[in-house]
């Protein structure tokens, strides 16, 4: 108890916009788990066609993107504050819009990943720029480790929970109405839409300011934003996979979602903790280390999933990939957040430039990742794409490696360099 309370007095000593985002976000993470597995089981149960999974995938990465791009004009007369409570509510809503469509062809599902990818697009824009805005490199490690703490804990209770609750309340009747699988992802909305209020609630006690600067589109950058745009490919090319090919994998080759929550669950919680202590210890020095770890585990997954391509190897994958997404969040977000604190002193820009061009870059990774799974998949098998592509991923990976070592290098000698 001595050791927990000496955390939270921790917490406590951080500025109180940082506790205020944190905590909102920590809600959040009970959300986002619904959004990244669950839409997509839904979409597959429904449609029964991987392709159709990753033709919905696509369209939501292009809303992300299109409100991205409107949210830079928005924050020059709404608060960020209120343009992130509304991508946190939206998110629900537009899940519970999604699920209230009876037939999902590819109007529909074009339709509803673009709604969601909208809502998603107000909310990673302007978290990153709050994020950014009220921490410091210092502290930056800290603030990604409790997060991807509380996200870790999420992704396992949450599947576990829905999960169960899916399997147990299929086919029984409830207010004098037998409630299908369907109208089971209805209820479980419901909650998501009630915990994305509370969330928001949270998120007005924070006094939050806008951009000063607002001007935010331009075309050309610096060398060293331009590597970093290529680091955020390579991360967008997994993220195109890693929503949607577990759900894929496990309803394919294990069993239906509650299997999904408790392979999640297994490594998940020893991971939360990995991390908590990493982002509480560890320096910005040991970014690169964390990085690297988290590459070469996600490529062995794959390696396993490939070769076996059997419920165990899928099991493997999945486990791999609960250890690895967190892992390279860790180190990857303050790298990035890093890198723009460079970049603003050397082009004398507003901040959201590069948080908009970011979003590029990760939409051109994750369409570039979905595309390959299409291409293998309609121009060879299914099979191929889910065994081949995600090796051929995780080997691309590995390339961010030296990539990233050079961009830390390069800010760093901006910073001392301002220092002196």
């Amino acid at each position: 108890m001595n050791k927990l309370k000496k955390e939270y007095m921790f917490f406590k000593q951080q500025e109180p916009n940082m506790r205020t985002l944190l905590m909102t976000n920590m809600l959040y993470a009970l959300v986002l788990p619904v959004v990244e597995i669950f839409v997509g089981a839904y979409v597959m149960r429904n449609t029964s066609d991987p392709i159709l999974v990753a033709f919905y995938q696509l369209f939501m990465y292009i809303g992300i993107v299109a409100t991205s791009f409107l949210n830079g004009y928005l924050l020059r007369y709404v608060n960020v504050k209120t343009l992130y409570a509304g991508g946190i509510l939206v998110s629900g809503l537009s899940m519970f819009a999604m699920m209230s469509v009876k037939s999902l062809g590819f109007v529909e599902l074009g339709v509803a990943g673009f709604a969601i990818g909208a809502a998603s697009g107000f909310f990673w824009t302007n978290r990153y720029l709050l994020a950014l805005n009220n921490t410091t490199d210092s502290n930056r490690n800290y603030f990604f480790g409790l997060e991807s703490f509380f996200f870790s804990i999420a992704s396992i209770s949450v599947p576990l929970v829905i999960g169960a609750f899916l399997s147990q309340i299929d086919g029984k009747e409830l207010f004098g109405m037998v409630v299908n699988i369907n109208l089971a992802y209805q209820l479980v909305t419901i909650g998501v839409i009630i915990l994305t209020v509370i969330a928001c609630i949270v998120l007005w006690k924070g006094k939050f300011t806008n951009p000063v600067q607002k001007d935010f589109i331009y075309f050309r950058f610096c060398l060293l934003w331009r590597k970093m745009l290529v680091l955020s490919s390579l991360k967008g090319m997994v993220q195109g996979f890693l929503v949607t090919a577990p759900a894929i994998l496990v309803l394919k080759l294990v069993g239906d979602e509650g299997a999904l929550g408790l392979i999640q669950g297994v490594s998940g919680a020893l991971t939360a903790i990995l991390v908590y202590v990493l982002g509480r210890i560890a320096q910005p020095k040991d970014r690169l280390k964390i990085f690297v770890a988290g590459l070469i585990i996600f490529f062995a997954g794959t390696l396993f999933n490939g070769i076996l391509f059997t419920a165990t190897g899928v099991i493997i994958f999945v486990l791999c990939k609960v250890i690895f997404q967190p892992l390279f969040d860790l180190a990857y977000f303050p790298i990035m957040m890093q890198t723009i604190d460079a970049v603003v002193k050397i082009e004398k820009r507003n901040e959201y430039t590069y948080i908009l061009s970011h979003e590029f870059g990760l939409f051109i990774g994750r369409a570039a990742g979905l595309i390959l799974f299409i291409i293998l998949a309609f121009g060879v098998s299914e099979d191929f794409a889910l065994k081949y592509a995600l090796i051929l991923v995780g080997a691309i990976q590995l390339i961010a490696y030296p990539l990233a070592k050079n961009i830390i290098k390069q800010t760093n000698t901006i910073n001392e360099n301002e220092q002196n």
